[in-house]
């Protein structure tokens, strides 16, 4: 596969597979869009609306706008940031609720700050796309929201959750899935990739004295250097609680920071971090398996030291492989990172996408079944990871 041959089916999967499933089957005519399709393709528009997939969904349209310029995913778009700016903002205490009950009314109403993450990236994205000085409005006030009460100024670090008034939470898990943490580092990557947005329409001192502070956590704290891994949870000393190897997660900080570097455009910065980011993808091809698809994560049991494997080929990773690795490609001009991504963008290609139907499936299974099971469309499963590789391709090449 060449690179034009790239670019013609990632379009064609975002705008075709990705876009027009969102728009025709999620979208709800009272406002915002319906919170939930299962795996079978069934609607249900009861569903809890979660904050994390309205903004991605946001952020999907308003950055296919920016690039395509086709006005229906303005449409969409603008569609999304009202249903959020009248249900899901805080106006009373800041951020963004976690969720909402389907008619719109507040039914989760703590404060985390992936989650107000999330948001300012999408908003940023909507100021980038259009000039809107009220998009851009609204992801600085969340901004300040993040600062003022989510920073831990005395271990240097945002912490994961608090309540709707901004107090501390004894449950900050973002997920079942998650460690009951102080600092992640999901969070604390949604939080560059959020900033670096921001950074891109407002190039301000202080973001961008943060921006190079999120990426010295990720080198300083999070990178393992002894594995080439990123480590996922921490106490409130920076002391990792799991031994854990997201291999998703890895490739997708690599090229993250990668970008974080470029907006920030410091050079002698760039050349002391570019070695981790090259251990960090070299760790992360342990996940890699002969038939081009990348495995979820690799975990050991603290108690009897045994190692397990998460066999899924989970849609989320099978992006961050492709972009992840088309970045090493260009930044290392080594082909077998190029072979590595085409591999990897093949294997969603015949496994993951849903031809027939639209959208992508959450994940093959280990006996290579198609999982049905997990959500077509739900609280975590958003046109993001897919839309932004597609988008990634085109802005790259």
């Amino acid at each position: 596969m060449t690179p034009a041959q790239l670019v013609a089916s990632a379009q064609h999967v975002l705008e075709h597979n990705i876009l027009s499933f969102w728009a025709n089957r999620m979208y709800d005519p009272e406002g915002g869009f319906y919170g939930r399709m299962d795996g079978a393709g069934v609607l249900h528009p009861e569903a809890e609306r979660g904050a994390v997939l309205n903004a991605r969904i946001l952020w999907a349209f308003a950055a296919a706008y920016r690039v395509l310029r086709n006005p229906e995913y303005l449409a969409m778009a603008t569609h999304a940031k009202h249903y959020i700016e009248a249900h899901f903002l805080d106006r009373q205490q800041g951020g963004t609720f976690w969720a909402l009950h389907a008619d719109g009314s507040p039914l989760d109403t703590k404060k985390q700050t992936y989650a107000v993450a999330f948001m300012l990236y999408a908003f940023a994205e909507y100021a980038r796309a259009t000039g809107d000085v009220s998009a851009l409005s609204v992801a600085l006030t969340l901004f300040e929201d993040i600062e003022a009460h989510a920073y831990d100024d005395r271990h240097q670090g945002y912490v994961e959750a608090r309540t709707r008034h901004w107090e501390p939470v004894a449950d900050m898990r973002l997920s079942d899935k998650d460690e009951n943490a102080v600092f992640t580092m999901n969070t604390h990557l949604h939080l560059l990739e959020a900033y670096t947005n921001l950074f891109r329409v407002w190039p301000h001192a202080r973001l961008r004295g943060r921006l190079m502070m999120l990426v010295r956590i990720f080198t300083e704290r999070l990178y393992n250097p002894a594995s080439g891994h990123i480590d996922l949870f921490f106490n409130e000393h920076w002391q990792s609680k799991r031994d854990i190897a997201s291999y998703g997660h890895d490739i997708e900080a690599a090229w993250l920071i990668g970008e974080a570097l470029d907006v920030l455009r410091d050079n002698a910065f760039s050349e002391r971090v570019k070695p981790v980011l090259d251990h960090i993808a070299r760790a992360a091809e342990e996940g890699l398996r002969p038939d081009g698809s990348m495995i979820h994560e690799r975990k050991a049991t603290p108690k009897t030291h045994s190692v397990s494997q998460g066999d899924e080929r989970e849609w989320w990773v099978m992006c961050e492989a492709t972009v992840g690795f088309i970045d090493r490609w260009q930044s290392t001009a080594d082909k077998r990172y190029w072979n590595i991504a085409v591999r990897t963008y093949r294997y969603a290609l015949d496994h993951l996408i849903d031809h027939d139907h639209g959208e992508w499936f959450w994940a093959v299974l280990p006996d290579g079944t198609t999982d049905t099971a997990n959500d077509k469309a739900g609280f975590w499963k958003c046109p993001y990871h897919n839309s932004r590789m597609c988008l990634e391709i085109l802005e790259r090449f």
